[in-house]
């Protein structure tokens, strides 16, 4: 089988490329031949057909750039060329799109609709219901006013970055695509990774209730064989990007009355100033910054941490923190929202506390402190049970395979 794989980066940007090209390397293995389609980026990797890729705002030139960035966002016609190209030269029998939306844009939908070629679709955030794609308002506050069809009230809430005017072109390009190219009449199979993105996906469009779906936990590609000790050094770990729907400050505060209990903070982002400054103000020593880490040096700060917290303060879909932690026999605190609740089974792989609610986080910190070796090996261990059963590449080949084949026996 030939696989085209869609993503906007052609290089680990976040957890949708982490899960594309964990996949295309999986189907390699087992004989599959893999085609990427992604827009150029001077951060990509290099890439056999990368002479398909188009354009990206970032590395487009000229006196127009800007009105070409603009009208590229509703409609890439350079990637609708592209592709055509790469689907006459590869013919792919299924493409399977990660990230899409506002980069290269539904542009490539008909192209692929011409050749007959199935189009897939996993569903790593929001952005098909949502303009903004987190289902948080201007506020930061949890909001789903726009009910899947009221896209003006992104415009109103300022939902996009405090700024109005990109809030009016998010929510411009989602009644665009709903108008123009509705998923629900071009997406052949969508991919959930948690039964919450689902659930939600179904409320706001409904008539996407009859498109083919399943519902795939996203994988890790190696998972240890036995449960950890008590670390020697018991810190709690979160890592992620330093942002506010990320509830890094929360956890701050949490761990201001928490000094007998060490954090360590990995990660970069807009608010990582103002979380600096909160520590410092606060003459918090417990707390360190270790900044970006990537490869080996991130694997085993999360394989020697005490905890990983994960204090996310919107719907997040299944984050690969969680799997990454579980990986390696590291139990987690999670916060009780979007997809978390599902992935995190309260006092066997971990514990939940309520979203947004430092008192209750740090509660919830205070009773795992003193957990005796045994109580904590169990935890580790329900982690490990719990990958091999849901997060496993020997779950996730067959099922994929299977939805994948679902869509080559109808032509």
């Amino acid at each position: 089988m030939k696989i085209l794989l869609i993503d906007v980066y052609n290089f680990n940007k976040g957890g949708a490329e982490t899960v594309c090209f964990n996949t295309g390397k999986l189907l390699e293995k087992h004989g599959h031949q893999v085609v990427y389609f992604c827009l150029k980026w001077k951060e990509n990797n290099p890439s056999p057909y990368s002479k398909y890729f188009p354009e990206s705002k970032a590395t487009r030139t000229g006196f127009f750039k800007t009105v070409k960035n603009v009208i590229n966002y509703f409609y890439h016609f350079e990637a609708a060329q592209k592709i055509e190209q790469l689907v006459k030269d590869e013919k792919p029998d299924i493409a399977h799109i990660h990230l899409l939306w506002g980069q290269i844009t539904p542009s490539i939908f008909p192209v692929l609709k011409r050749y007959n070629i199935p189009i897939l679709f996993t569903v790593h955030d929001y952005r098909i219901v949502c303009p903004a794609y987190t289902f948080r308002n201007g506020k930061g506050i949890i909001c789903e006013d726009c009910k899947g069809k009221y896209f003006y009230k992104c415009f109103t809430h300022t939902c996009c970055k405090g700024s109005k005017a990109m809030s009016a072109v998010m929510a411009a390009e989602q009644y665009f695509r709903n108008w123009f190219f509705n998923p629900a009449k071009y997406i052949d199979g969508f991919l959930y990774v948690s039964k919450f993105a689902k659930e939600i996906q179904e409320k706001y469009m409904p008539e996407v209730r009859q498109t083919h779906n399943i519902t795939l936990y996203n994988f890790t590609t190696s998972i240890a064989t036995t449960s950890k000790q008590i670390p020697t050094n018991k810190y709690f770990l979160f890592f992620g990007r330093l942002s506010y729907e990320k509830g890094v400050k929360t956890l701050l505060k949490a761990f201001k009355e928490l000094p007998e209990c060490n954090l360590k903070i990995v990660g970069t982002g807009p608010k990582e100033k103002e979380l600096k400054l909160f520590v410092s103000n606060n003459s918090m020593n417990n707390v360190e910054f270790l900044g970006y880490k990537r490869g080996l040096e991130l694997i085993d700060l999360v394989k020697n941490a005490y905890f990983v917290i994960v204090p996310s303060e919107w719907y997040e879909n299944n984050p690969m923190t969680i799997i990454e932690a579980y990986s390696v026999g590291t139990p987690v605190i999670g916060a009780k929202i979007g997809g978390i609740p599902e992935i995190i089974i309260d006092g066997k792989t971990g514990y939940q506390f309520t979203t947004g609610n430092s008192d209750n986080l740090q509660e919830t910190i205070k009773k795992i402190f003193s957990l005796t070796p045994e109580a904590y090996q169990r935890l580790s261990a329900g982690t490990l049970e719990f990958a091999h059963e849901n997060l496993s590449l020997e779950n996730y080949y067959p099922r994929l395979i299977a939805f994948y084949s679902h869509f080559l026996k109808q032509e």
